[in-house]
C-alpha cells in the first residue's frame, strides 16, 4: 500500500518541489496551501494527489483538511511541516510588531498546529505512528543581520521538533527536522545579486538546485521507524556560513 504524506506551503518553492518528488516515487501526497490553483498544477496527472486549500493558522481548517486525508488515504505516514516566510529588513527597531507576529504565526504556530493534528492522527491510528518533518533553518545556528523574527521562530521550531520527537516515543512517532542552507528558489534569487553580511559587506552567495532538498526529505521519510534524523543540515557547499564566513 502506497504511504501517504502531507506537506504544507506545497505551492512554490521547497513545498512544491518536494510533493513532486513525492509524486515521482508513487506517495500519496496531501498538498496544503494557501493559493488553490498552483496545487493544482503540481497535483496535475496525479491521481495520488489530494488538493488541500488551508491556511495552517487557522486550526478548525487544518482539522478538516486533516479529516479529509484520512478519509481519501486511510492513514498518515508522514508530515513535512514546511510552510513558511521570511520577515528580513532591519534591526529590532526598525522591524514592525505585525510583521513579528506574521512571522511567528505562520513558521511557528502554523508548525505547532499541523504537528498537533498529525500527532492525534498518528497515535490513534492502526497501525499506530507516523514521521513529523520540520523545515528548520540554518538561520537558527547563524542568523543574518535584521532577521529577528524570521530567525526566532526557527530556533523555536528546534525546540518544537525535539518535544515531538521525545512525546512520541511511546507511540513510534518520530520527530526530525532539515536545516536548509541556501536552496535555489524565488526566496533565494537576490542571493546571487548581493545580499548583507555579518561585516556589513554586501556579497554574493552561492545557491544549490532545490531538488537536493526534496530528494533529503524523501531519504528522512523513507526511513523505518526505529531510526530519526533528528537534525539534518543541508546547505550549498560554498555558502558562507562554517567557520568565519
Amino acid at each position: 500500500m502506497a504511504k501517504t504524506i502531507i506537506i504544507t506551503g506545497a505551492g512554490s518553492g521547497i513545498g512544491a518541489i518536494t510533493a513532486s518528488r513525492f509524486l515521482g516515487a508513487g506517495w500519496n501526497v496531501a498538498l496544503f496551501g494557501r493559493r488553490e490553483e498552483p496545487l493544482k498544477k503540481i497535483a496535475a496527472n496525479h491521481p495520488q494527489a489530494l488538493v488541500l486549500p488551508c491556511d495552517v493558522v487557522d486550526e478548525t481548517a487544518v482539522d478538516a483538511a486533516f479529516d479529509k486525508v484520512i478519509t481519501r488515504f486511510g492513514h498518515l505516514d508522514t508530515l513535512f511541516n514546511n510552510a513558511g516566510i521570511g520577515v528580513f529588513g532591519g534591526s529590532i527597531d526598525e522591524l514592525s510588531v505585525a510583521d513579528w507576529r506574521a512571522c511567528i504565526d505562520i513558521n511557528l504556530t502554523g508548525s505547532f498546529i499541523c504537528a498537533r493534528a498529525a500527532f492525534g492522527v498518528m497515535r490513534g491510528q492502526t497501525p499506530m505512528g507516523g514521521r513529523i518533518i520540520n523545515n528548520g533553518s540554518i538561520s537558527a545556528y547563524a542568523p543574518r543581520p535584521g532577521s529577528a523574527p524570521y530567525t526566532a521562530s526557527k530556533f523555536a521550531i528546534t525546540g518544537l521538533t525535539k518535544t515531538i520527537a521525545l512525546d512520541g516515543r511511546p507511540y513510534d512517532i518520530t520527530c526530525g527536522q532539515i536545516d536548509i542552507g541556501n536552496a535555489g528558489t524565488e526566496m533565494t534569487e537576490r542571493m546571487a545579486e548581493g545580499i548583507i553580511q555579518a561585516d556589513g559587506s554586501i556579497r554574493g552567495e552561492p545557491t544549490m538546485d532545490v531538488e537536493n532538498v526534496g530528494n533529503a526529505v524523501l531519504q528522512m521519510a523513507e526511513l523505518p521507524l526505529e531510526v530519526n534524523v533528528l537534525n539534518m543540515t543541508l546547505m550549498a557547499s560554498k555558502m558562507p556560513f562554517v567557520g568565519r564566513g
